[in-house]
């Protein structure tokens, strides 16, 4: 317990925004970034970061309803993080912001956000697909796993996020090829009651697993040999709150990949039925034998 604690506090220290601009007119802040075994900074980390930026910026009272935002470069996971945030339109009913993340420089993650302040309107929500176990059932994914297997899986203990696969997970091999799958996910720890911070927290999860959707279709495991796989970019919906700490299914699929590209779409459901979010996102995936 002790140790799930601590790798949420190190996430929540990560989502800890800091203002060295705050005398000025400019919207610019810093902030860590996540130890990887890849050393690639995790893309959850800047959804999350340049979502929280973006809110601090608009009037209490709106929140995001959908965000766009494209992965430009690697990020350096040992290295921080700046945050500009460009306040390109406020309007009586939304307002939208530019936030760019940066590193020494030079962009490596651009989002634009929208925000508006909750209003009633029509109303409809797809539900969760049936037959979906209850996560007491299913056992986490990292101790699902035999034989050899990537050296990061070894870690995913030591993570903030917990996840617990319907299927198999795809680490060391792939069960059977079919283009979707559904995994339950919470944080380790409770987190505090700020409903920005579950937001953005739900963006930071909008990016686990997702990419597996294309993986598995063609029977494609994370060890497979000589793998190359990088999000380009990532769209998300917010519905309706949601506790991270809370379990959330998220039901992915994946429609189409095609020119070393893949298309992966999710819906993240809240236990009770509730669609909280859906997200879409394309990643590149290579791998030797169709280079």
């Amino acid at each position: 317990m002790a140790e799930a604690e601590e790798s949420v506090a190190r996430m929540l220290r990560v989502l800890d925004l800091r203002d060295p601009l705050a005398r000025t007119a400019e919207d610019i802040f810093t902030a860590e970034s996540h130890p990887m075994p890849s050393g690639r900074i995790f893309g959850g980390q800047v959804l999350a970061q340049a979502v929280l930026a973006a809110e601090r910026t608009v009037e209490p009272g709106r929140i995001p309803h959908s965000m766009h935002g494209y992965f430009l470069r690697p990020g350096d996971a040992n290295e921080p993080v700046t945050i500009g945030v460009d306040r390109i339109h406020d309007g009586r009913s939304f307002a939208r912001r530019r936030t760019q993340v940066y590193q020494r420089g030079i962009p490596i993650f651009s989002m634009i956000a929208s925000f508006e302040h909750e209003s009633e309107g029509l109303e409809h929500s797809a539900t969760p697909p049936h037959g979906i176990p209850d996560p007491d059932e299913l056992t986490p994914s990292h101790l699902r796993v035999g034989g050899a297997y990537p050296e990061w899986i070894r870690t995913a203990a030591d993570t903030p996020i917990e996840v617990r696969h319907v299927s198999s997970p795809i680490y060391a091999a792939v069960d059977s090829a079919e283009p979707h799958q559904a995994v339950w996910m919470r944080t380790r720890a409770a987190l505090p009651d700020d409903p920005r911070l579950q937001r953005a927290l739900l963006a930071y999860l909008s990016d686990l697993s997702i990419q597996e959707s294309v993986l598995r279709a063609h029977g494609i495991a994370w060890s497979h040999p000589g793998l190359n796989v990088a999000s380009l970019d990532h769209a998300m919906w917010w519905h309706a709150p949601a506790r991270v700490d809370e379990w959330l299914l998220y039901v992915q699929e994946s429609p189409n990949a095609r020119g070393g590209r893949g298309l992966a779409t999710g819906r993240i459901f809240r236990r009770d039925g509730e669609l909280a979010a859906s997200v879409a996102q394309e990643i590149m995936v290579r791998i030797p034998e169709h280079r």
